[in-house]
């Protein structure tokens, strides 16, 4: 997927079937090679960098959406639904008419990995993949303290805006951040002279719904801001291009 994934599994976290033994080496090794095959086996489906992709081949008119993948045809189902949900400020679709899944198979593989996690056992874990992060249990196995998630200055990549609390007592687990900052403009967006914001981030109890509305929110700008935290329990900080900062009070505190 073009990006760093990493996996931290805190000292003393347990295997939830274990009896509350630590996590062995072995056991560490498997989490991470099943997290690994997960995102190999949604990369080789969904990414337009690999020509030999399913996606490739649907962008380049050898298949139909008819003849895709079950997997293929239901996330692409996912995405008319969040075009719907966000009044088409998000979209599975590119300008030029290619479908592009990327706004929402990251968070979907990160979700995977998660539930792959899980069902090995392992209690407390922290996944980042391209600064998307998903949270389970602590960062001190048993204590019930919260997961510091950062949130990186669009105008100096060295400094942290923000950092936001995952996990622990609250129902945030899951923190996404998109913009330009990195890639530079690609997220299209239907007003001209481009995106209001350079960089948002929305922390939900889940990872597709914020990566999907940070995507929303940097192509609808401030429209789809309210729309977002209107219409979901999350919480946004958002960078306009001047620098300005907007943010729910879960960010502000």
């Amino acid at each position: 997927m073009g990006t760093v994934i990493s996996l931290t599994v805190p000292a003393g976290a347990a295997i939830a079937t274990g009896g509350g033994a630590g996590v062995a080496d072995h056991e560490l090794d498997a989490a991470v090679a099943a997290v690994e095959r997960v995102f190999a086996r949604l990369d080789e489906s969904f990414s337009l960098y690999r020509p030999d992709s399913e996606a490739s081949r649907l962008a380049r008119g050898e298949l139909s959406l008819r003849e895709a993948s079950a997997g293929m045809r239901d996330r692409y189902a996912d995405a008319v639904g969040w075009r719907l949900m966000t009044e088409g400020a998000f979209s599975p679709e590119r300008p030029d008419g290619v479908l592009d899944l990327s706004g929402l198979i990251k968070g979907y593989a990160i979700a995977q990995a998660g539930e792959t996690l899980q069902s090995q056992g392992i209690t407390d874990w922290c996944l980042n993949a391209g600064g998307d992060v998903l949270v389970m249990g602590s960062p001190v196995p048993g204590s019930g303290a919260s997961w510091a998630a950062g949130v990186v200055d669009p105008q100096d990549r060295t400094a942290l805006l923000s950092a936001f609390e995952l996990g622990g007592p609250g129902a945030r687990c899951a923190l996404a951040t998109s913009g330009s900052a990195e890639r530079g403009d690609h997220i299209w967006t239907a007003g001209a002279g481009g995106a209001e914001f350079t960089q948002v981030s929305v922390a939900a109890a889940d990872i597709v719904t914020a990566d999907v509305l940070a995507t929303a929110i940097v192509a609808g700008g401030t429209a789809m801001l309210h729309r977002a935290t209107d219409g979901w329990e999350i919480d946004v900080l958002a960078v306009r291009r001047d620098g300005e900062l907007l943010a729910t009070p879960g960010f502000r505190a």
